[in-house]
């Protein structure tokens, strides 16, 4: 039986950053971090698009509005500072009629708001930027979107927490709890405190705990196609006008760290929690789970489900997904777009009782344990701001 002051579940950017950030304030103790897999940020961290967002599609009254104005900064200053690559590129949000081009307008209400920089152009001046984009009038640009590679980013973080004095274990993936013992398939710790940062399976270990009474993950696949075209094919992201009551932002075009391009992502709903590929990680008991919630929701949900199912499933084709990317940019053919990218995972957070996903980062816990339940979307550019805010949280418990 092993023993901690702090034990983190879970080895993704959250987790990892939870880890630094109480050894930082809690010199003294032992901080372990506990990693299912052979290394860490092999789930959604390593997995999601590279793309270190700018803030201004969130309301200002929520928390990923301000993490992602701020995280975009700290990410990049972080990647600049430890000499990991970046690509600053900048993102293009353009619309396609009329009806959409007005929706620009509260873009540029919400940037104002979060004190996020977004620049307002006409269709020639961003198409000095990018010449292949396609936009109604005119278009938005943002300036501070970059990309970087989240494996280089996380494998540095790694590094950088071990040196700290974070102890990290693999193939410790978690199986229990018992009383005050985490038992885990590399045996017992006994923890003072335990944080929840498991990401797909978050809200199944909070249930241990007594949490996450109202809530559980239904997970999304996102798969993107890649482009053949040379580095430099695009010069910048390219975005639709979001539904800004949808959580995904649609299909897009994204230039990543190197300078290549790839389109999507999808949102399909998966039937088990890791289904990456084929039949690999496959679990009855989470396959007939899924569904009876996935069922229920196509009956009654604010974000009509059964619509976005069936169009998410049309994804699967390249020749949809190419047709989808034409309507932002000229030159655009199927034969460029022949690869799909690794698959990822998206960990959505749904209300059991009212079908709601939610939009917002979501925690609860006591003075013996803290649950990260929603990691939502941008959270690998949230990462290191709201790790702060989860470590504030840790500490008003400890106090109370």
């Amino acid at each position: 039986m092993q023993s901690c002051d702090f034990l983190i579940i879970g080895g993704g950017v959250i987790g990892l950053n939870i880890a630094r950030e109480l050894k930082r304030r809690f010199g003294d103790s032992r901080v372990l971090l506990i990693e299912k897999e052979r290394s860490c940020g092999l789930h959604a961290s390593g997995r999601n698009s590279g793309v270190l967002h700018a803030g201004f599609y969130y309301t200002a009254d929520s928390l990923k509005a301000r993490f992602t104005r701020d995280g975009n900064r700290e990410l990049t200053q972080y990647c600049e500072q430890h000499g990991l690559a970046i690509n600053r590129c900048g993102k293009l949000v353009v619309a396609k009629d009329e009806a959409e081009d007005r929706m620009l307008d509260e873009l540029l209400r919400r940037a104002r708001q979060n004190g996020v920089v977004l620049e307002e152009l006409t269709l020639e001046e961003a198409r000095r930027i990018e010449p292949r984009v396609k936009t109604y009038v005119r278009a938005l640009f943002s300036p501070t979107t970059a990309s970087a590679d989240p494996r280089q980013v996380i494998q540095s973080m790694e590094q950088e927490a071990r040196r700290e004095g974070v102890e990290i274990r693999f193939g410790a993936g978690y199986v229990s709890r018992q009383n005050d013992t985490v038992l885990t398939r590399d045996g017992g710790i006994s923890a003072g405190y335990v944080v929840n940062a498991a990401g797909l399976y978050a809200d199944r270990i909070a249930k241990d705990f007594g949490f996450s009474k109202d809530y559980a993950i239904l997970p999304f696949k996102g798969l993107y196609l890649k482009s053949d075209e040379p580095p430099g094919a695009y010069k910048t992201n390219i975005y639709p006008v979001p539904d800004l009551k949808n959580p995904f932002l649609g299909v897009h075009f994204t230039v990543q760290v190197k300078g290549n391009a790839k389109i999507g992502p999808t949102a399909i709903p998966a039937l088990w929690r890791e289904q990456y590929n084929g039949v690999k990680n496959f679990r009855l008991s989470e396959f007939v789970d899924i569904a009876a919630r996935s069922t229920a929701l196509m009956v009654s949900s604010e974000f009509e489900f059964k619509r976005l199912a069936l169009s998410e499933a049309r994804k699967h084709s390249r020749h949809h997904m190419v047709r989808l990317a034409k309507a932002l940019a000229t030159e655009v053919d199927v034969g460029r777009f022949r690869h799909w990218a690794e698959p990822g995972i998206r960990a959505q957070l749904i209300h059991t009782q009212t079908g709601k996903l939610e939009m917002d980062f979501v925690l609860e816990g006591d003075n013996r344990s803290i649950h990260v339940l929603n990691a939502v979307s941008p959270g690998w550019t949230c990462s290191l701001p709201f790790t702060r805010y989860v470590t504030d949280e840790i500490e008003k418990r400890l106090d109370a």
